[in-house]
Order: structure tokens, then sequence, then C-alpha cells
């Protein structure tokens, strides 16, 4: 209210001084007989005044909105996997698996959203298998999950060839489970559905204010078929109209699509014709991010360009994030690291920062003793030299193993530029 008085008072006092200039046209200026000896008439000339202009107060420009994305390979729970953490086991427990994972528990939780690719099912009526006796048939306990959330992972993909290992009613038992951990610690979980319906539904999870969108496809289910009466469904490779729907859509309700491929030849690092012409068609319908798995061997990455400039970026096969394999090449694994950015100005996507952190998996003499998963920065020459995979049984056909064989496999696999050895 003062602030409005002062403003009244103003305006009357300007327009009274308006009134008394505007009332002559002339004004005599100086005394009589100075200079000419004569009062002199001048006309009183007003000074032109410039329009005043308010410039409007600059918007600042937005912030960019930037979520920190960390990836990891196939959690291949062996039956030696298993028994390291039986043996791990305190008081009361049956395994615990988390000193497995420790030493990369930094990079996971330093995260903003971390992706697994869960290998295996877990099905709680059928026994725990990994592998053992020859038969490559897995299904892990319970505590794998208590292991792996707990290790920070935000995001669960499950379409992978071993989903019907165990049969229809174990997969529908496996998604149920981890259904009511997602419901339990605010998780995301998809690849495998318990109907058509479920896999229409495109798992959105919101990061830093960013909308991720996230698909995952199969490339076969190692022989087996879903029942004709059962509705579980998986949707695989082949159905690249499927795809494409999906992936369109999740485009259209999301600003980032990340899309799980399981996919490959397994022991080789080859990437197919095949897998690079879908993995174009993945990124040009909208796929951000593809991340590849299946192979157990660490594969190359590249850039893919759209029509329109923009980019995608595929990363063909991660390998593995936990086994206990026997040939050197499945005991290197990528985790991919990079940002997912959403421009302040103009809204638009773009990844940065994009690259990869090795791990390596590393067990010593004696029945696979001190499984442990390592990020390369904490690996070092004297524990490759002690790795126990020329000791392990079954053998190998490449059990031979040092710190060069590792940098060499890092080499061969990821691109110098996408290398993160430092983390």
């Amino acid at each position: 209210m003062i602030k409005g008085k002062k403003i009244t008072a103003c305006m009357t006092a300007l327009a009274a001084l308006f009134l008394s200039c505007t009332a002559c046209s002339t004004r005599t200026v100086g005394k009589a007989g100075e200079g000419t000896g004569e009062g002199v008439a001048i006309q009183a000339t007003e000074a032109p005044t410039e329009p005043v202009t308010t410039e409007p107060p600059t918007e600042p420009v937005p912030e960019d909105k930037r979520v920190h994305v960390i990836a990891a390979g196939d959690n291949l729970i062996h039956y030696s996997v298993y028994k390291n953490a039986e043996r791990l086991a305190g008081p009361g427990e049956r395994y615990n698996f988390k000193p497995l994972y420790e030493n990369v528990k930094y990079l996971i939780e330093g995260a903003d959203l971390a992706i697994l690719n869960q290998e295996t099912i877990i099905s709680q009526s059928n026994e725990v298998r990994g592998a053992n006796g020859g038969a490559l048939l897995f299904n892990s306990p319970p505590e794998v999950a208590d292991a792996v959330i707990d290790l920070g992972f935000d995001v669960f993909t499950m379409a992978n060839n071993h989903l019907l290992d165990f049969g229809a009613s174990a997969t529908i038992e496996s998604i149920n489970f981890w259904n009511d951990k997602a419901a339990a610690h605010d998780l995301t979980v998809l690849g495998a559905y318990l109907n058509e319906e479920d896999s229409n539904n495109i798992r959105i999870r919101e990061v830093n204010g960013v909308k991720i969108a996230f698909l995952a496809y199969a490339e076969h289910l190692n022989g087996f078929q879903i029942p004709y009466d059962s509705p579980l469904r998986v949707v695989m490779n082949h159905e690249t109209d499927v795809i494409e729907r999906q992936i369109k859509e999740a485009n259209e309700i999301a600003d980032a699509v990340i899309v799980a491929a399981h996919w490959g030849v397994e022991d080789t690092t080859l990437v197919s014709e095949d897998r690079i012409a879908l993995a174009n068609q993945m990124v040009n319908w909208g796929a951000d991010v593809i991340l590849g798995a299946h192979t157990h061997t660490a594969e190359t990455m590249e850039w893919i360009e759209r029509e329109d400039g923009t980019k995608g970026f595929v990363f063909y096969s991660m390998g593995n994030f936990i086994c206990c394999q026997t040939d050197n090449f499945n005991l290197v694994g990528e985790m991919p690291d990079f940002d997912i950015v959403v421009d302040g100005a103009t809204g638009e996507v773009r990844l940065e920062d994009v690259g990869v952190i090795p791990n390596i998996i590393h067990y010593e003499v004696g029945d696979y003793a001190n499984l442990s998963v390592y990020p390369y920065s904490m690996y070092t020459p004297e524990m490759a030299a002690a790795h126990g995979i020329p000791y392990a049984v079954p053998v190998g056909t490449y059990n031979y193993f040092s710190y060069d064989i590792l940098n060499e496999i890092i080499d061969n696999a990821i691109p110098k530029e996408f290398q993160k050895l430092d983390k």
C-alpha cells in the first residue's frame, strides 16, 4: 500500500509540472539592457524524448537433465558360483552371494541407474542347478536376488535362452518372484511376461527427471517351446514387427529407450551381419542404447547414426558378469558406463562419456576358491598369475591366464576410445 501511495503522489507532481511548462510558448531570458540592451524573446524548445522501452526479463535456460548409467552382462550362476556362496554363508544362512560382488559394489551404487542381465531363473519349487553334471540347466537360489539387489541394481532383464530350463511353470514362478521383489524394492523387471498384455506394458523408469523405457528380446530358448496353451510371453528377435512397434511406442512415451538384446553365437567374438542389421533397425526405430548379451564373451561396440543425423549406441555383447567357466575369454566381461543427457534448451537426447569398464572374474585353486568379480582398476598382475583356471575342472580349451592375456582380450574386444580402465 505504501508503494502505491508513492506512485500516486509522483504522478500528480509530474502532471502539474507538465501543465506549467505548456501554459506559455515563450519566456524572457536575461535582464533588460543586458547584452543588446533589450530583452530577447526566445522560443522555448522541448528536448525530444525517446520512448521508454522495457526489455522482457531473460528466462534462464533450464539445466540439462543427466542420468549416469552402468550395466553388467550375464549373471550366470554356475554350480561352483553357488558353492562359493554356500561356503560363505553364516549361521542360519544357506548361501551368501554378497562377498562375490563386493569389489564392484562402489560402481553399481555410484550410478543413477544400474541394469543387470539375470541369466538364470529363480524357481523355489525346483532343485538348485548350475549346469552341474554336464546338463546346461540353471535354477538359482533366491539369495542371488538378495545379493544383486543389495549391490544396487535397479533394472533386471530376463529375456534369455535359459528361461525354460525347468519348464513354463518354473518360468512363471520366477516372473512372480521377481515381480514381488520389484514391488518391495522399487525395481524394474522385464523380458519374460505372464501374458501378451504384460509384454505390451512397456516398462518406464523416471530417473533425475528423465523417463527411460526398457525393452528386452531373446534369440532362442535352447530348443524349448512355450506350451501352446500357456499365456507366457517372450518376444523373440525374429518378431521384428513387434520389436518395431514397441520401440516406436517407447520412443513416443519416454525420453530415452534402452533395449536388451540376447543374441549371437556363444564363445565367439564375431559380430554377425544379422546382428549388425538388427541393431541398425532398432536404432533407426528409436532405440538409444542396445545392451547385448548371450555370447559369454566381451565383444566390440559402436555408434550407429540415424538418417536424421542423431546417434544410438550398441554394445554387441557385455560378456559375463559372474560365472565359473574355464576358458580365459569367458572371464572378462564389460560394464557399459555412460550418461543419458536431455538438453535443457532443446529437449534433445544424447549420450555422453560412453565407454566400458572391464570386469574380471577371478577364482583360485581348490575348487574355484575365493571367487570374486573385480573391476580392471583393482586387478593386478600378481592376481592374474594366481588365477585358478589352469587347474579348474572341467578343463577348458583356453585354460591359461596372465595379465598380458587379460589385456589382449580387452584390446581385442573393446576399442581404445571406449576403454575405462581407471574407474
